[in-house]
């Protein structure tokens, strides 16, 4: 698919994705940001289906990536609201989009779907070998029907509906509230509050043997992208960078680029979430040519540089 020439609808276009998908579309695959609509959501709440009829009218491919999520707090905080968000926000806009007449749905699932024992590294047939890790289970469940429906739909009506599974995102411009943010810039904020106030230690959940992969948010965008353009089948794809990394090693890493010689403490009565997480991403290079190349510590440098320079915290 020429996207230059498409109508394009991005859910969550004003997102720490989002945003970087737009930009990507728009300098480095020339698309005209008039042909670009991304409604926020105080103007366009997806819960609303006369909304999602709205957004789909006239366009030709829907990238959706509107979510509400968090980490391990905001999950065992919100499971219900999590759940019911994200579960009704993706079917009706892929209802809406069929209806209205799109050409291309792409639907952005996450990693936290796959079952909580699942064998590393996993692969996209894993999917349906048990049920995800408790903490984010809702979550994961809600954004995973974004293949059912896909699937069901392309039987029923033919409609070309793909559904991919990247890994935690991570880069400039993340989220870095305290109650709602991810593992990377968590910590960020957290030894950054702790060099400013002077604090000898840090405190951080679990036990830090649990490990995660992590995407740099400018590849997760180039993958969704290329996807968009070249991927036209009903199999899920798997979008990662093919590097484990302990939290316990994350936090050591985090704290030498920041230069903290304080103490880790490990509150080890707070959950560790799913043992183990990364993807084997074979398929993405082997169906439209997605490949990371971003080192993991260039883009934590990266990260660290835009919050120090950016973001104002307590």
């Amino acid at each position: 698919m020429d996207l230059k020439k498409a109508r394009i609808l991005v859910t969550g276009g004003h997102g720490f994705l989002g945003a970087r998908l737009i930009k990507n579309l728009v300098e480095k695959r020339k698309v005209p940001l008039e042909n670009i609509t991304a409604p926020r959501f105080s103007d366009c709440d997806l819960r609303m289906m006369e909304n999602c009829k709205a957004a789909t009218n006239g366009i030709d491919v829907v990238i959706h990536l509107a979510a509400r999520a968090g980490g391990i707090g905001l999950n065992r905080e919100k499971p219900g609201e999590l759940f019911y968000d994200n579960l009704i926000m993706g079917t009706q806009i892929m209802e809406a989009a069929r209806q209205a007449g799109v050409k291309k749905f792409v639907g952005v699932a996450t990693i936290c779907a796959y079952p909580k024992f699942t064998p590393v590294p996993f692969k996209e047939e894993n999917l349906w070998n048990g049920y995800p890790e408790e903490t984010n289970a809702p979550y994961g469940l809600a954004k995973k029907m974004l293949l059912v429906q896909a699937q069901a739909y392309r039987q029923q009506y033919d409609f070309n509906a793909i559904t991919l599974f990247p890994v935690n995102m991570y880069g400039p411009g993340d989220n870095f509230e305290e109650r709602s943010s991810h593992v990377i810039p968590a910590l960020i904020r957290k030894v950054a509050v702790a060099k400013k106030q002077g604090k000898d230690y840090i405190e951080v959940w679990g036990t830090g043997t649990p490990t995660r992969e992590f995407l740099y948010v400018e590849e997760s965008a180039e993958g969704i992208i290329l996807a968009s353009e070249k991927y036209d089948k009903p199999d899920p794809v798997n979008l990662g960078s093919g590097t484990e990394t302990s939290i316990r090693d994350l936090v050591a890493l985090i704290c030498r680029i920041m230069n903290y010689q304080g103490e880790v403490r490990w509150d080890k009565s707070k959950p560790d979430g799913q043992p183990r997480r990364m993807l084997d991403a074979t398929r993405a290079e082997r169906e439209f040519g997605f490949k990371s190349c971003t080192s993991f510590e260039t883009g934590l440098k990266n990260t660290i540089d835009w919050f120090e320079q950016t973001i104002a915290y307590d």
